[in-house]
């Protein structure tokens, strides 16, 4: 009987470190944080016309839980927001070193930190725990959204380590049917407020019954205010019309 290969690969501890490649060129470990990413509540990013907006599912699942407590979207700086999928205890450490960074910059220079200055920062420090033996790699994903000099920018860092810049995107649960979607029905000119309707009808498919708008958080910075707005709750229902 034939042992299938990543049984092979366990018995043989190609997993057991983060830093041990496997014959066939994989880093196990990651690839585990990989799947962790994909169970984690889904958010959609996008850049408009008139700015760039995240759409993040909360997903939250005990009726104790405080709603506020458990927001989805992050500002890292007035002009730059961000989401995460996956391990978010990893999410909030990466997120308030880029909070630094913004304020460092702020305090140096006195100008607003660029966004993909901020998305490298994350990714060079999620690529050091792919490379360095002693701890995990990041278990997260950041869907990161800023603007800079008249122009929205949206990035995607991933576990690895790496990071593109995209026009439409989906981190989390169902990654990859939300990029199905986006990839037919996303257009270049839609609004932020079109963007918003856009994401919330993509959702409804894909949750179904399971739908419900108090899940939501939505953060959108526009080119020409660059401030951070958010949104959730009774604000979102009439993108449902």
């Amino acid at each position: 009987m034939d042992i299938p290969t990543e049984m092979q690969h366990q018995a043989m501890g190609y997993d057991r470190a983060a830093t041990m490649f496997s014959p066939e060129g994989h880093l196990l470990q990651v690839e585990y944080a990989e799947k962790t990413v994909r169970l984690g509540s889904a958010s959609i990013g996008m850049v408009c016309s008139d700015g760039v907006v995240i759409i993040a599912d909360r997903r939250i699942r005990d009726k104790l839980i405080s709603p506020e407590s458990a927001n989805k979207i992050f500002e890292i700086d007035e002009h730059i927001v961000a989401s995460a999928a996956g391990i978010l205890a990893d999410a909030r450490i990466l997120i308030e070193n880029a909070q630094v960074l913004a304020q460092q910059n702020r305090v140096s220079y006195g100008s607003p930190i660029e966004p993909i200055a901020v998305i490298r920062m994350i990714a060079d420090k999620k690529q050091m725990f792919t490379q360095y033996g002693g701890a995990r790699p990041f278990g997260v994903a950041i869907l990161l959204g800023g603007v800079s000099k008249g122009k929205a920018y949206l990035y995607t860092s991933d576990v690895t380590g790496n990071f593109f810049a995209y026009r439409a995107n989906a981190i989390g649960e169902h990654d990859e049917k939300i990029r199905e979607i986006l990839r037919s029905d996303f257009k270049d000119n839609m609004t932020i407020e079109e963007g918003i309707r856009f994401a919330l009808k993509i959702y409804k498919e894909i949750l179904d019954k399971n739908f419900d708008i108090e899940r939501f958080d939505v953060g959108y910075v526009k080119i020409k205010e660059e401030k951070l707005v958010r949104l959730h709750g009774d604000s979102l229902k009439k993108f449902l019309k």
